[in-house]
């Protein structure tokens, strides 16, 4: 599959790089021993996933570097970017991102790079970390969900953005305001079984008005913006006025965003929880047309796992599971799934999941797409292939899934990092070889 579209070709793999895309007969010369052929079926770009949550050090149990990267490899996703919270220490020094990378080294099935965190009490370091290689900064402007990673406001984001813009560093925002959540509650309803009273608690306004107040800021101070996990469609008019006056502003969203739909969630089926929330179909349409539109970047699957027992399952309890959806095995064939039911084209999967991301953090020189040069991690998908998502035999550390039970279509068959097999009809092969990548500097 080309930049253009998909079509016969033969890929030359030299040194772990595409040395060269030829005619699908171009293959006189080499030995038949060192010729894969696909067949019938697709060879795409591994996918780019740069919102992961891997987890360790100190949160193994939820996911670690094997059980994740293991995942990545069976859904086709051969290049990942960790987020810097829930392990412990979370990496908001430079210290600490040094120890996640000793604790990756060897670990890693895929390519993994880092990216730091933003904290009220952490500026000093941001420089720190931008020079050791991190891809960015996140922040969240709630709280986050464990101790170690603060939530930032207002007065932090203005000490933060000049540094950035300064290091020329995109700051990347989990954006919700506490103000609007706060005054949700009353009006949120009682039964914390009933999926609408968790979608109620966090209202579309908190989402709205934290972008909007985020790019306000960033136009102060010309500071590189991106907003992970959009969900509300109240936002995209706010993104789409700064995206019209050329700020530097991206935003990406998830497949569970894309796919799934506030009114078809049972009661008590705390799998579906995340936040921001899965909002009703009308909202999902409409993620959809700003990805066509060009308002949203990508698609990202902000993998959060956690312990089985935190997504409270035997009570059924929204307000008090866990909000995380861990799909990096899945986001591939859910996406197509749903792309192929709307009748669109493969290449639009490619762009919005392998590209773009690879762009976005400035990864488009190496990754991304299958072009000379570029290293050679690609994946051979049969797009017709369909199977039932059986919980229990997903890589990641815990099987619990939204998605379990679903038939979908697009089975990964084979998994290349740097022209080395690393996944093969359903097993991981070898030993973990992934690498650990650093952010190239900016000319």
């Amino acid at each position: 599959m080309m930049r253009n579209g998909v079509m016969p070709a033969a890929l030359h793999i030299a040194g772990g790089r595409i040395a060269r895309v030829g005619h699908i007969d171009d293959i006189a010369d080499v030995d038949p021993e060192d010729v894969l052929d696909a067949g019938s079926r697709l060879v795409i770009p591994g996918l780019v996933d740069t919102h992961v949550h891997i987890n360790e050090p100190g949160r193994t149990e939820w996911e670690g570097f094997v059980t994740a990267t293991n995942a990545a490899a069976a859904g086709g996703v051969t290049t990942l970017l960790d987020m810097p919270l829930n392990s412990i220490p979370a990496t908001i020094k430079a210290v600490a991102l040094e120890r996640k990378r000793k604790d990756a080294e060897g670990q890693c099935r895929v390519d993994v790079g880092f990216f730091g965190g933003m904290v009220p009490s952490n500026l000093a370091e941001m420089e720190l970390m931008w020079t050791a290689g991190v891809f960015g900064f996140k922040c969240f402007m709630v709280p986050s969900g464990v101790d170690e990673f603060r939530h930032v406001s207002e007065s932090d984001l203005r000490q933060a953005m000049p540094i950035l813009s300064r290091l020329r560093a995109p700051l990347l925002v989990h954006a919700e305001l506490p103000g609007p959540i706060d005054a949700a509650k009353p009006k949120r309803g009682t039964d914390a079984r009933s999926y609408a009273t968790y979608v109620a608690s966090r209202p579309p306004a908190a989402e709205r008005s934290a972008v909007q107040l985020v790019i306000d800021l960033a136009r102060r101070y010309n500071t590189r913006v991106h907003i992970v996990h959009v969900s509300a469609s109240e936002t995209l008019p706010v993104l789409h006025a700064a995206r019209a006056s050329y700020m530097p502003v991206t935003a990406e969203t998830c497949p569970h965003y894309l796919t799934l739909a506030a009114e078809e969630i049972p009661d008590g089926a705390t799998e579906f929880k995340c936040a921001p929330p899965i909002r009703d179909d009308a909202n999902r349409a409409a993620l959809w047309d700003a990805l066509d539109a060009g308002v949203l970047d990508c698609i990202v699957s902000d993998h959060s796992p956690c312990p089985p027992e935190m997504k409270k399952k035997d009570s059924g309890d929204f307000l008090a599971a866990w909000g995380g959806i861990a799909s990096l095995e899945l986001g591939l064939p859910v996406i197509w799934t749903e792309m192929r039911a709307q009748s669109r084209p493969f290449v639009q999967l490619t762009n919005w999941m392998s590209a773009a991301p690879a762009r976005l953090f400035g990864l488009h020189h190496q990754k991304g797409r299958l072009a000379s040069g570029l290293h050679a991690d690609f994946v051979v998908l049969d797009e017709d292939e369909t199977f039932e998502v059986v919980p229990e035999k997903l890589q990641q550390r815990h099987k619990v899934t939204p998605y379990a039970g679903r038939t979908l279509a697009g089975r990964v068959h084979a998994t290349y990092v740097r022209g080395r097999l690393v996944f093969a009809d359903g097993e991981c092969v070898g030993r973990p070889s992934g690498r650990l990548l650093r952010r190239e500097p900016v000319a």
